[in-house]
């Protein structure tokens, strides 16, 4: 029997409507730096990194990889507000930690610090904290530790996993960059290509051309945010999604196309690789976030300090 998680309501932060918002679960170690932290809980134990905390809990964490995703969609939500204040469609931050309450008090005041319009702090002594996003609502996952993610992904919640990094903050308005096969899509191609090579998966396609690809892991998180999106005209709108896929557009693209039109699922910029390196297109792009299944891609991005999060 799982220990009940301790819940502490941010009263700083107007409370969401769980039954409209879009409600993102971030871990500590994905929106703060907690590398020097996470290094003395595994090599001390678990009383030494409290004691550690607990005597710094007024110093500022310094931001993690998703900080810049969270300013952004509090961006979102303020532009969204401005436009309709009795809106209810709006992004819902909650943190979700092994920490004890005890040792969460500088995860709390870091949040503070930084303005952070985070609604709840949740703190769970079980290994798995997963079992409660599915209670919570939560349409995306992010983690910095990868048995989480899987958990999270078993469970049919989108969920990406973020790796330490320096992100230089972007500017507004938030520009979510999303990979297709196996994040948007299936990997149902993927699977072709890796039985059958290249000329397989083209065949398949163009047999298939007609029939909407299947959905991906973080295909409903996208699918509300595209709903958030299509509140505003393209050119007025907080929110940005692009596709960037290592499918070539001549052969696979229209399938892929013809998919996103099938949900109704707005993308405001696709690119279609045919295999080339991602880095210097979101380079171009700058994204807040980049969600991709292939660690190689994930690596690219990071060179040219893209936050990135792996889909595995």
């Amino acid at each position: 029997m799982a220990e009940p998680e301790s819940t502490i309501i941010n009263t700083n932060v107007k409370q969401k409507d769980p039954s409209t918002a879009l409600i993102v679960a971030v871990t500590t170690r994905a929106i703060f730096n907690l590398e020097e932290e996470h290094k003395l809980y595994l090599e001390k134990g678990k009383e030494e990194y409290t004691r550690h905390q607990q005597a710094n809990q007024d110093n500022p964490l310094p931001p993690g990889t998703a900080f810049a995703f969270i300013q952004a969609v509090q961006y979102v939500n303020k532009k969204i507000l401005e436009s309709n204040p009795a809106e209810r469609d709006l992004f819902d931050i909650l943190v979700l930690s092994n920490n004890s309450p005890e040792s969460g008090a500088r995860i709390i005041n870091s949040a503070k610090h930084y303005g952070l319009e985070i609604s709840k702090f949740c703190f769970v002594s079980d290994e798995d904290s997963t079992q409660y996003l599915k209670s919570h609502g939560v349409k995306l996952f992010l983690s910095a530790d990868r048995t989480d993610v899987c958990n999270a992904l078993r469970r049919g919640v989108s969920a990406a996993l973020v790796f330490q990094q320096e992100v230089q903050a972007p500017s507004t308005p938030l520009r979510v960059v999303f990979d297709g096969d196996a994040v948007l899509f299936s990997d149902e191609t993927d699977q072709i290509f890796q039985e059958q090579g290249l000329e397989g998966a083209l065949q398949y396609e163009r047999a298939m051309e007609a029939i909407p690809i299947g959905e991906g892991p973080l295909k409903a998180f996208a699918m509300h945010l595209g709903k958030m999106r299509k509140k505003f005209g393209q050119e007025k709108s907080p929110i940005r999604t692009y596709l960037v896929t290592a499918r070539s557009g001549r052969d696979m693209g229209i399938r892929a196309i013809k998919t996103l039109r099938e949900w109704g699922l707005p993308i405001d910029e696709a690119f279609f690789m045919d295999g080339a390196p991602k880095g210097p297109i979101l380079a171009q792009i700058q994204p807040h976030i980049f969600f991709d299944d292939g660690l190689h891609n994930i690596q690219g991005a990071q060179k040219v300090g893209v936050p990135s999060a792996w889909v595995p």
